[in-house]
């Protein structure tokens, strides 16, 4: 009977009402702006597409000129992915997929299905395949995959994006051969290149099309939405790429709103050399800054460490800059007004990063200086983060994917400052999360069970890795939401349901408070809707947005 006179007074008001749309009978679920979790049952938005006011279950419904009954389920804000490669996750589908290969064995027989499936004497790219899977954890080198293709140049991708092996044809293309000197920050051995190295083969690799840019973009929106992401990051945003993401706004094809860090000083001087661009496309696009980087990853141990890898004792990873030339980065990024986004996996080069954003005045202004992963950082520096107000942009399923091979890389007594979310939040740090797609799965569900439990899909190891750095499902939200806006500039235009803010939200098939962490890791997307209109559904009968990835260290 309520339903039947809400929707009667609807109709009478909707003259004076002018058309607004309530969203009514929801279970709303958001982070409030004191850090607690807040309920609602209904949303009115405006027809200017942003958030007029939220209703409460002891509220009479308002009157609007439509009505949505929500029939109960729960909405939630859209969720923000503050770490994520846009081109790159979209290209994934283009190219050969080597995630989850359980040994070199398996690559090959990828590969040789791959170009069997594709023939010619293009290149062949991949990407996804993680040594540390394997029972048997050496790199590939080029010999493994000439035994397969050797007549055409195959290159394919670690899973972290800091190392790839290419085959001997391959490397004749790019004409690297015995002599090539070895770039600073940069490792070759027999076909396999880390980091700095890894532009000797890239740079030879044909140009991809615009046309190509645009499927990849369309094919990552798609995806994205899919998993109820409405915003997110690009770090490392190309001047090719942003003239995609330009000519889908113009063409109204834009849909997730994206935060681009220009890919180095030369990439966002290309992109806007005047510094930040306005917001674009009713708030669906701006370029931020930049993304600098301070070394490579654990997993193919070119993070840069202050003492040996454990099981490397004669390594500490790859410095890619000296705390100079760092700093000088720093300050002409500081001087052209950009926000600095520094990658620092190894404890020395969170270090550095430190160093230079509190040397250049990070803790003054609302300048939101970021570092990204801040994997490993020494205690000693924690506080330090905090104190300059340096945003902490974390992965949680980063965590669960590396545990056991963060305890190999660096031993039992170094991991105090390993993946270290709540204290990061001790020391007053904002904490921002993503996923760093494609390098792991941009759901964020996965993300929010790990924040809280520090647990995989599965419920290992039991009691939580490291327990002490758990988080509440109040604080995981946040970074997901508030503070994902909060570290993108865009806090008062989305990251929460309030007036005046963008109604981007989503609707899901559980109540994500009331379950066990491995419940809300397999919580599915149901609609997806930005500025109040519905941009995504799953199909009536809803199977997965896709399987869960298997877990992967990096």
């Amino acid at each position: 009977m309520r339903r039947l006179s809400v929707a009667l007074s609807a109709a009478l008001c909707a003259t004076a009402a002018n058309a607004a749309t309530l969203i009514d009978h929801v279970n709303g679920i958001q982070v409030d702006d004191h850090g607690r979790i807040g309920r609602f049952s209904g949303l009115v938005v405006g027809d200017d597409g942003k958030v007029e006011r939220l209703v409460r279950a002891d509220e009479p419904s308002p009157a609007a000129a439509r009505t949505i009954d929500g029939g109960g389920r729960t909405l939630l804000p859209g969720l923000i992915d503050s770490h994520g490669h846009v081109a790159g996750l979209g290209q994934t589908a283009t190219t050969l997929d080597l995630v989850g290969t359980a040994s070199l064995g398996e690559l090959q027989q990828r590969l040789k299905d791959y170009a069997a499936a594709h023939p010619g004497d293009g290149w062949i790219i991949g990407r996804g395949w993680n040594q540390e899977l394997w029972p048997v954890k050496s790199f590939p080198v080029a010999a493994d995959l000439d035994s397969i293709v050797a007549n055409r140049p195959v290159v394919l991708e670690r899973v972290d994006g800091h190392a790839l092996v290419a085959n001997s044809a391959a490397l004749r293309a790019a004409g690297v051969t015995a002599a090539t000197p070895v770039p600073s920050g940069g490792q070759i051995d027999r076909g396999l290149f880390v980091d700095n190295a890894m532009d000797l083969i890239g740079a030879k690799i044909p140009d991809a099309t615009s046309a190509e840019r645009d499927q990849w973009l369309a094919a990552a929106q798609s995806m994205l939405l899919g998993y109820g992401i409405t915003a997110t990051t690009d770090m490392g945003t190309s001047p090719e790429v942003w003239a995609a993401m330009r000519r889908a706004g113009d063409a109204g094809a834009l849909k997730v709103r994206i935060i681009s860090y220009g890919s180095g000083l030369d990439g966002a001087k290309a992109i806007s050399p005047g510094g930040p661009t306005p917001w674009l496309y009713a708030d669906h696009l701006r370029m931020n800054g930049v993304k600098l980087y301070g070394d490579g990853a654990l997993g193919s141990r070119g993070a840069w460490l202050k003492a040996p890898y454990a099981d490397k004792p004669g390594s500490i990873g790859l410095r890619f800059h000296s705390d100079a030339d760092y700093d000088a980065l720093v300050a002409d990024a500081a001087a052209h007004h950009y926000q600095i986004a520094t990658h620092a996996i190894g404890d020395a080069a969170n270090a550095q990063v430190i160093n230079a954003y509190a040397s250049r005045g990070a803790a003054s202004g609302d300048k939101r200086w970021r570092i990204e992963h801040a994997q490993i950082v020494d205690p000693r520096d924690l506080p330090r983060i905090g104190a300059n107000n340096i945003i902490a942009s974390m992965q949680p399923t980063h965590q669960t994917s590396d545990r056991l091979m963060a305890e190999a890389r660096l031993g039992p007594n170094r991991l105090d400052g390993a993946y270290a979310w709540a204290s990061m939040l001790r020391t007053g740090a904002r904490l921002a999360f993503g996923s760093d797609y494609p390098v792991e799965s941009p759901n964020p569900f996965p993300g929010l069970a790990a924040a809280i439990s520090r647990q995989d899909m599965t419920g290992q190891p039991p009691g939580g890795w490291r327990p002490e750095e758990k988080v509440t499902f109040a604080q995981a939200l946040d970074a997901f939401t508030r503070g994902g806006a909060f570290a993108g500039f865009a806090d008062g235009k989305f990251g929460a349901l309030a007036p005046g803010h963008w109604a981007d939200f989503i609707i899901v098939d559980r109540d994500p408070t009331t379950i066990d962490p491995q419940a809300l890791a397999r919580t599915k997307v149901l609609e997806t809707w930005i500025a109040g209109q519905r941009v995504w559904a799953a199909p009536a009968k809803a199977a997965p947005v896709s399987a869960p990835r298997p877990e992967r260290g990096k």
